[in-house]
């Protein structure tokens, strides 16, 4: 049996979820138990994003409360895990990155990571998205992380494969669009059968254009699915649509 690590896409939603006690939550609970323990996390989150690539290197990195209007019990929440500033180090240099001090965990990582490691006590280390880049060259930097899994670093995407804020429909909290559907089954199916060359020309998938209307929160999929490898079996740990326009599809990768 292998040692090596799954990958892990994670929609992770509102920020709300990081109190929430859902059906989405509680499957973050359920992953948790049947997880091996990581040696460390590398998390790429749709709220990091730079020019150039970042890896976050603080020793103690801040929670970040990236988000406004939501109650005063979720901005007290802290997610205190240590930095790797060893392993920052390391995929700065694989993937010519730039070392990052200031930034800490944005509720991108801290919102699903407080219900898989709530103890906060494995070391995790934030890359960076650049918007300016192709899907595919993503999907290469993706790539040369797949090392990391051998040595017990879990890589984590957390995003959403459908996320179109301005399309929200707040009295539908349980279903999605037409096109919202659509494009969250295209995706699975794509992923299903580890055609990620298809996953690179999202717009071209039913209902890609409004689904994805800006790249950031679909991106951090293709470095799960990279760094896995093509011959790794992609299943779901949750699915639901939200909102109309928000999809909660979490996928592991092994």
């Amino acid at each position: 049996m292998s040692d090596r690590l799954p990958t892990l896409f994670l929609g992770h939603g509102s920020p709300e979820n990081a109190i929430a006690d859902n059906t989405y939550t509680r499957s973050l609970n359920k992953l948790a138990e049947e997880l091996p323990r990581p040696k460390a996390v590398l998390a790429v989150s749709a709220h990091y994003m730079t020019e150039g690539s970042a890896l976050t290197s603080a020793e103690h990195p801040r929670t970040i409360h990236d988000f406004y209007g939501f109650p005063d019990e979720l901005y007290a929440v802290e997610y205190p895990a240590p930095g790797d500033p060893e392993l920052a180090a390391d995929v700065a240099e694989l993937l010519g990155g730039a070392l990052d001090e200031r930034w800490g965990f944005d509720h991108g990582a801290w919102s699903p990571m407080c219900h898989i490691w709530p103890d906060a006590d494995v070391p995790t280390v934030e890359l960076s998205i650049d918007l300016a880049q192709p899907a595919k060259a993503h999907y290469e930097l993706g790539r040369k992380l797949a090392e990391l899994p051998e040595r017990g670093v879990l890589v984590l995407g957390s995003g959403n494969i459908v996320h179109n804020l301005r399309a929200i429909d707040w009295r539908h909290p349980d279903t999605g669009y037409d096109w919202c559907e659509e494009f969250d089954a295209a995706v699975w199916e794509r992923l299903e059968a580890r055609d990620d060359t298809a996953l690179l020309d999202y717009d071209a998938l039913p209902g890609g254009r409004q689904s994805v209307p800006t790249p950031d929160h679909y991106l951090p999929l293709l470095y799960a699915a990279a760094a896995a490898g093509v011959e790794a079996r992609a299943t779901t740990v949750y699915e639901g649509l939200e909102y109309g326009s928000l999809s909660m599809r979490c996928v592991r990768f092994d």
